[in-house]
């Protein structure tokens, strides 16, 4: 697949906002830093469609952007941070869920996990959020650059395990040298049909 077309849409701050329309959407979820924006950049091949930033936590609503004028990738709040109040938290937390539970058009939640750590409690959790619901994922083991290429496979085994689920389903990806970006994109395509 070959994204031709990718601009931002808006921004969401609560549930009575969140999109319905006849758009297939792929969500992004991970912990705050986690490389979110970097992925959606890369993806795209739009350097600034998502606002990167060197402070964690940003992402404080649900971003959508329309791509090849046909599905939306949608970026989710990144997850534990804690510079902002408890309140906030558990507001895009609910904001998130509502989104997860509610979403007709979702076809793949791309959650984000570090190869270099393990996975956190908060990514388990996510996990086991997506099993519960039924709601399909692919995880996505983000800055593979900053690990030799011989560790990359026992990275993904590890991530694996501790999520306890098949190693398939995990695709190894970095933005600084686009590894596995073709894989991705491949995988959007097949979800699309």
């Amino acid at each position: 697949m070959k994204i031709q077309s990718a601009k931002y849409l808006t921004s969401v701050v609560n549930e009575k906002e969140i999109l319905k329309d006849e758009k297939m959407e792929f969500a992004f979820v991970g912990r705050s830093n986690v490389g979110k924006s970097s992925l959606i950049n890369a993806l795209t091949g739009v350097k600034n469609l998502a606002k990167t930033s060197s402070t964690p936590g940003l992402t404080k609503m649900i971003n959508y952007f329309l791509i090849n004028n046909s599905f939306k990738f949608v970026d989710l709040p990144g997850y534990g941070y804690a510079k902002t109040g408890q309140k906030h938290i558990a507001n895009w937390a609910g904001l998130m869920e509502k989104y997860l539970l509610n979403s007709e058009l979702l076809r793949t939640v791309f959650v984000l996990i570090d190869s270099r750590h393990e996975p956190s409690e908060l990514d388990k959790m996510m996990i086991e959020f997506l099993n519960h619901y039924q709601i399909p994922y692919i995880i996505i083991a983000t800055k593979v650059d900053k690990l030799a290429k011989s560790k990359i496979p026992q990275s993904l085994a590890k991530i694996a395990k501790a999520l306890g689920v098949r190693r398939e389903i995990i695709l190894p990806f970095s933005s600084e040298n686009l590894f596995g970006k073709e894989q991705i994109l491949e995988y959007i395509e097949t979800a699309l049909n």
